[in-house]
């Protein structure tokens, strides 16, 4: 015991972490169109390969909501064959950026992005699944599951089967919020399992006309990418899907890795680290032909919670998972879909930062507009371009802030009106700069001082100099322009 000190902790927390990803990677995998199975590998992965490398040692990892919607389209665009050489290419390429230390480049981006990403993914999360909780068929894009959802409950409101299928939906949804409020002894056991269990015991004991998971076996579901996969290469959308996969997962879990070092004592996440692990673990993935994996903040806060004090207990529940789907398979085929549906609702309704968008809009009015613009983008065209419109809108933003200009005139009465620069000019700030120039009078003698201006772009100085020739009138001595800017 000396060698492990911790280890009666850590096998603790890795039984709770186990219970908590067990339905969640189910349930994440049959949301993303692929088979159940593929789940419960990433969860493995997560938890054996990068559990066992360095970084953040608390942290959690396993296949996540945020990129649910992103999987099932990749899928739906280009087969299931594919997922495996982008999930591959995704990990490599976190390795190449961990390698090449850009991790903690991943910090810089705008937390507004990321919250506008996450609502978004969770707005087309919840829309999609009230469609299989009630076991319909989903429209494709964002903007039509949402349109489409009135039509959908009319149809759902005619079938006895939809019905039933609902009402399991609507229970595990109901049991997940009210287990919160039950004591700390019943909430050792994850209100998601709790969820699943009762579902299921539910849908056996009624012999109710629902959907339950297919189940094809451990090493069926396992489909290694072929040489005609990696030919898809060529293909320059798939290109963007693996940015898009590599932009997303590894900004979420290196701003999950951040939130998790807020909730304990112990090391410090090392953020290139970190980026090299989740690398390794999808890169084995994608080998695999399983679903990408990113770190899960539920995961990870369930670990440290639990008193978890090591890696030990992320490794040990990736174990328990692989005991599982060794031992246990078929019990999967038992679980309903509109209970996962159900999780996958309550999962993306955690996603949406109601509170945060409130006090956001209060204090920093820009930032709440560039996530919720992030959010719109995403349901209304799809994850990466919406997420390409955030960070764009966060570059203007940070842009025109930081190009703070003024101009001080000092007119005397008699000789130069004097006119003072300070700041930074930049082509954002120019219709403002022209405009106060223009307004002087031409028949002054006029003298500018650009001597106190940190920044002068090229586009602000050509301005400036156009306006210096053409502004004075035919009698009246040129306008004086001097400057120290280089």
């Amino acid at each position: 015991m000396t060698r492990f000190p911790h280890l009666r902790q850590d096998f603790a927390a890795s039984l709770v972490v186990f219970l908590v990803a067990l339905p969640l990677c189910v349930g994440v995998a049959v949301a993303s169109g692929v088979p159940a199975e593929l789940g419960l590998v990433t969860g493995i992965v997560g938890g054996i390969v990068t559990g066992l490398m360095r970084g953040s040692s608390l942290q959690v990892s396993g296949p996540a909501a945020g990129l649910t919607v992103l999987v099932f389209e990749a899928v739906t665009e280009f087969g299931l064959a594919a997922l495996g050489v982008i999930v591959l290419a995704t990990g490599l390429l976190q390795l190449t950026m961990g390698a090449l230390k850009l991790g903690r480049w991943f910090r810089a981006i705008s937390v507004s992005v990321v919250e506008g990403m996450l609502a978004g993914i969770g707005l087309v999360i919840i829309a999609g699944q009230l469609y299989a909780a009630a076991g319909l068929k989903a429209p494709a894009s964002g903007l039509d599951k949402i349109a489409g959802l009135p039509g959908a409950a009319a149809d759902a409101l005619g079938s006895t089967g939809a019905l039933a299928s609902l009402a399991i939906g609507a229970g595990t949804i109901a049991v997940m919020v009210l287990w919160k409020r039950l004591p700390k002894k019943a909430q050792t056991v994850p209100g998601a399992l709790a969820a699943v269990a009762l579902a299921t015991l539910a849908s056996l004991a009624f012999s109710l006309p629902v959907a339950t998971v297919e189940v094809k076996g451990l090493l069926d579901s396992i489909q290694p990418p072929g040489l005609d996969a990696f030919g898809e290469l060529a293909n320059l959308s798939i290109l963007g899907t693996i940015l898009a996969f590599t932009l997303i997962a590894s900004a979420e879990s290196l701003f999950s890795a951040a939130a998790v070092d807020r909730l304990h004592d112990g090391p410090r996440t090392e953020y290139d680290k970190e980026l090299m692990a989740q690398g390794a673990g999808n890169t084995v993935c994608g080998a695999l032909g399983a679903l990408p994996m990113t770190a899960v903040i539920v995961r990870s806060s369930a670990n440290v919670q639990a008193g978890a004090k090591t890696k030990a207990s992320r490794v040990l529940h990736g174990v328990w998972l692989l005991l599982f789907a060794a031992l246990l398979p078929s019990a999967l085929a038992l679980i309903p879909i509109p209970a996962l549906a159900g999780i996958l609702v309550h999962a993306g309704w955690k996603l949406i930062p109601f509170r945060g968008i409130v006090g956001l809009w209060r204090a920093h009015r820009g930032e709440a507009l560039i996530l919720v613009v992030t959010a719109v983008g995403i349901v209304a065209v799809n994850m990466f371009e919406g997420v390409l419109i955030g960070l764009a809108l966060s570059v203007i933003k940070t842009a025109w802030e930081a190009s703070h200009i003024k101009l001080e005139v000092i007119d005397k009465g008699a000789g130069p009106i004097q006119a003072y620069l300070s700041g930074n000019a930049t082509f954002l700030r120019l219709p403002k700069i022209l405009d106060s120039l223009e307004a002087l009078p031409q028949d002054r003698p006029i003298e500018v001082d650009l001597s106190g201006l940190h920044h002068l772009d090229h586009a602000c100085r050509t301005a400036l100099e156009n306006w210096a020739e053409r502004h004075s009138a035919p009698d009246t001595e040129p306008v004086r322009v001097t400057s120290d800017t280089a």
